[in-house]
């Protein structure tokens, strides 16, 4: 590997978030929004109501774009400036903190103006569940609840998969995370089609869904939250969720903003109980710019952390990696040489 590498990896992560943060996502011809049909469209080729056809389904819809992302990495491997323009636009296409963050102000704007039937309308941009009977503390509750989750989703899960592994990084996670939000969730339809998408998401989630939450406990101030109230609440009820990683982001916003979150989630068809993150009282429109801010800070701290793995840490694990593999392979040519 080139020592530019590291470099243009690092500056790609660093433009491409800063894309996001002054463009936000494509109104129109979003790459992931094509995934998403050309998914639909495998999907229906290939399903049956069993677990082998899911599984074949995700390994095709996430390994072909990690195929592509591969392909594009050894084209550029001597060319750092295209390398570069590649993961900025990789990055600036996988991440949604921009839009996160402005639901989250559009939602709280319509909640203080008292218009409920907007911001119902609005809960659409953030979640799948059912606004037709929620008031204002439950949509409040339900913004809130999106944002903790989605900034490990939107935010920190690509820059650190894209940190690790580069444009394939980028590109497989955003592909996983499409998948899981397309087929994941329990349904007649999808109850075993749906769990390989769903699995693979949970494992690409844990490490970053943690950072998530510690980094909130940490940046709580940032929204005039306390940080030890949330490392408490942190703590205690992360793991009391039904998500192995949703519960890491909730617990530690809920804490950070002095709320309690969970209860009774109304989807099309559904509802689900989920156990109560937090001690304080039930989010308010006034909690919602308050997560947003605290959202804001963490996927800077997190594209802090990406941008220095892959000429720190990264060109480590780069170096015990190749040695590793020139080891074996003497070792298994010698083996061959004695027979």
């Amino acid at each position: 590997m080139r020592r530019s590498t590291p470099v243009a990896n690092a500056a790609g992560l660093v433009a491409g978030y800063a894309l996001d943060r002054l463009l936000g996502d494509s109104r129109r011809w979003h790459p992931v929004a094509g995934f998403g049909r050309a998914a639909g469209a495998l999907e229906r080729r290939v399903y049956r109501p069993d677990r082998a056809a899911g599984t074949t389904f995700t390994a095709l819809a996430v390994g072909l774009p990690v195929l592509l992302g591969a392909a594009a990495t050894v084209a550029t491997r001597n060319r750092p400036v295209a390398r570069a323009a590649l993961v900025a636009a990789g990055t600036w296409t996988v991440l949604g903190g921009r839009t996160l963050r402005h639901e989250a102000e559009v939602m709280g704007r319509a909640l203080r103006d008292g218009d409920l039937p907007a911001a119902r309308q609005r809960l659409g941009h953030l979640c799948g569940r059912d606004p037709s009977t929620l008031d204002e503390p439950e949509l409040a509750r339900a913004t809130v609840e999106s944002v903790a989750e989605n900034t490990s989703d939107a935010v920190v899960a690509p820059l650190l998969w894209g940190a690790v592994a580069g444009l394939p990084g980028l590109l497989g996670y955003r592909a996983a995370n499409t998948l899981d939000a397309m087929v994941g969730h329990r349904s007649p339809r999808y109850a075993r089609f749906g769990t390989p998408a769903a699995r693979l998401d949970d494992v690409l989630n844990l490490v970053p869904a943690r950072v998530t939450g510690l980094l909130t406990v940490a940046l709580a101030p940032v929204a005039r939250g306390d940080r030890s109230r949330a490392w408490r609440v942190w703590r205690r009820d992360r793991n009391d969720h039904p998500s192995p990683n949703a519960g890491q982001c909730e617990a530690a916003m809920a804490g950070a903003l002095g709320v309690r979150l969970g209860g009774r989630n109304i989807y099309f068809g559904r509802s689900e109980v989920r156990p109560f993150l937090g001690d304080g009282p039930r989010p308010e429109a006034r909690h919602l710019g308050r997560a947003a801010r605290i959202s804001g800070a963490v996927g800077l701290a997190t594209l802090a952390l990406a941008a220095a793995y892959p000429v720190t840490a990264g060109r480590l694990v780069a170096a015990v990696g190749r040695r590793t593999l020139r080891t074996a392979l003497a070792a298994a040519t010698g083996r061959e040489r004695r027979r």
